[in-house]
């Protein structure tokens, strides 16, 4: 069996239940992976519906252009369609967007056209704004508008819904989503809730977003909008696509623990994916009260880690958003150190001078040196080794003898994580020279003592 093109290949994504990341939490928790389609995004979904709907109406003839205004994972989704069905595309982006979104876009044949993030949606710069201008100004193209296109939520009650229903036998009690356009909670949700109308629709919002406050107050208030670096959840419009009615409640989480939360899900669950998988699970560990041992909570997760490869997976850009800690360095050991003393034996020391040392210092290794030079090193386990198999006149013997390869010298600037990647089996302490020039030995107790 083979598909005749790749769209064909849309849906039917694998459920994967979760399970160190949501230690803690009561409920079984699965993961809809959707990272599966050809796109690597739950947008795959509706961008070929909201595209197939245009062409039902004649809304685009083919060698048309498709112009929508996306973060990413819709344009992904529509210029694949484009690709397999003979349309230009042309994208219009925030420049809060991942490098890597954008040169995925273009890498797919797309022209994309970065507006700036920090406008009103109607202000002729922002990224709505600009995809409206062109589809009026160019012939023959049809702008998609996810976000008031209603076939948005309908893809997701057609197929996402059903999905989620049978994967769980309809044993489903929570459905929790990251909400931007709306298309996936509330067309999923729509459906769900019809076979099972005591199910809860959780939605998951990010600080900057009206939705949270709009849903429990009617307001729509301005104030409640400002910059975020969350991508791909919360709107500062309402589109048409939420269907308020459906979801729940709403639950804000930070760019911080939406950013770390990814971060775990790669490291402790091996999956590799977007920013706002981690805002879901985020929000789902602070609404874990609200779940008991018989809930089956699924998550909906829109899009790949690979997305964000300049961002929340690299250090550099966490630290300089405050999302990661500084790491611990070389020269932070040395200086929480109590006894910064630096002991080391000569070449010309016995064995026996160098065991009474150690024990006078209560120390179990020390550097071998030459004059200034160092030559080697030795330790407490050595020498003990070399006493019991040897007669006790052997204590005589030079140090030089048996002692081992030194010990590496390491940068005072080197982070503590590369630093005790060079204490193992061979080597039970690194050498650090500080600015001074003064000479340190660091150990894994020392690591210890300083975390």
């Amino acid at each position: 069996m083979y598909y005749s093109n790749i769209l064909e290949t849309i849906g039917n994504t694998p459920m994967v239940k979760i399970n160190k990341v949501v230690a803690g939490i009561p409920a079984l928790v699965l993961l809809k992976g959707d990272t599966f389609n050809p796109g690597h995004s739950i947008k795959d979904r509706m961008a070929l519906k909201m595209l197939e709907d245009a062409e039902k109406r004649g809304d685009i003839q083919p060698g048309g252009t498709i112009i929508e205004c996306t973060s990413g994972n819709t344009g992904m989704g529509l210029a694949i369609a484009a690709a397999v069905k003979g349309y230009h595309s042309i994208f219009t982006t925030s420049d809060k967007q991942s490098k890597e979104k954008i040169d995925l876009l273009k890498a797919m044949g797309a022209e994309v056209i970065v507006c700036p993030t920090n406008v009103e949606p109607d202000d002729p710069k922002s990224y709505y704004s600009v995809a409206r201008k062109l589809s009026e100004e160019m012939p023959n193209s049809f702008w998609v508008n996810q976000y008031d296109n209603l076939s948005n939520r309908l893809a997701h009650y057609e197929s996402t819904g059903p999905e989620i229903w049978e994967q769980t036998g309809g044993k489903i009690t929570h459905l929790i989503a990251g909400v931007g356009t709306g298309g996936t909670i509330s067309g999923t949700g729509r459906y769900l809730k019809e076979q099972n109308p005591d199910l809860k629709v959780w939605g998951i919002d990010t600080y900057g977003s009206v939705f949270k406050k709009y849903h429990e107050t009617g307001v729509f208030d301005e104030k409640e909008i400002y910059p975020y670096i969350t991508e791909g959840i919360g709107e500062d419009i309402l589109p048409k696509n939420v269907d308020f009615e459906v979801i729940d409640l709403f639950e804000k989480v930070t760019d911080k623990d939406g950013a770390l939360m990814a971060r775990r899900l790669a490291r402790e669950e091996g999956i590799l994916l977007g920013y706002s998988a981690g805002s879901a699970f985020a929000g789902l560990h602070q609404l874990k009260d609200q779940l008991t041992k018989d809930d089956i909570v699924v998550v909906v997760i829109h899009d790949h880690g690979s997305r964000y490869v300049g961002k929340i997976y690299n250090d550099d850009w966490m630290r300089e958003r405050g999302f990661l800690e500084e790491e611990l360095k070389v020269k932070d050991i040395i200086a929480k150190k109590e006894d910064k003393a630096f002991r080391s034996v000569q070449v010309t020391n016995t064995v026996r001078e160098v065991f009474k040392m150690m024990k006078e210092n209560d120390i179990s290794q020390m550097p071998v040196m030459n004059g200034e030079d160092i030559q080697g090193s030795v330790t407490e386990s050595t020498i003990l080794s070399f006493l019991l198999e040897n007669p006790m006149a052997n204590a005589e013997k030079l140090i030089a003898d048996i002692m081992g390869p030194a010990f590496p010298i390491v940068s005072e600037d080197l982070s503590c994580r590369q630093m005790v990647r060079y204490i193992n089996k061979n080597s039970s302490a690194v050498i650090a020279r500080d600015k001074t020039g003064t000479l340190h030995i660091l150990t894994e107790y020392d690591i210890i003592q300083a975390v």
